[in-house]
């Protein structure tokens, strides 16, 4: 079971996700926006990020920025998971220093083996 912190300004998206991840065993919380992501994100110190893009604020590339350059935190995964599905979108969200980018909507399988491989560094066999 790992602690993943769910940083999404849409409550619905936050019940998919909180849902998936409960599911797969998963202790979750959530931060509303990107300021609120990256305090509970230095204060909680969870295994793993899901970092939105487009919130009001911070957004999900300058939080995650924040993030990966702060010795502090810079261990700390963070997936982008965003409605902005452009490569070049993908490009800069690695950029900043994600492990992974999505697009949402996000499939439940995929997004659970990305979450694996991150945390373990490997793909458990079918």
């Amino acid at each position: 079971m790992a602690h993943i912190l769910i940083v999404d300004d849409s409550p619905t998206e936050v019940h998919v996700l909180r849902t998936m991840l409960e599911k797969h065993g998963h202790f979750v919380s959530v931060a509303n926006n990107g300021e609120e992501g990256v305090e509970k994100i230095r204060g909680e110190k969870p295994d793993l990020v899901l970092m939105d893009v487009v919130m009001p604020g911070l957004n999900g590339f300058q939080a995650t920025r924040q993030l990966t350059r702060d010795p502090e935190t810079a261990a700390i995964p963070v997936v982008i998971l965003s409605t902005k599905g452009e490569e070049s979108d993908r490009a800069w969200g690695l950029k900043q220093g994600a492990k992974e980018y999505l697009a949402k909507p996000v499939d439940e399988t995929l997004l659970m083996d990305r979450v694996q491989v991150i945390l373990h560094g490997y793909r458990e066999l079918p």
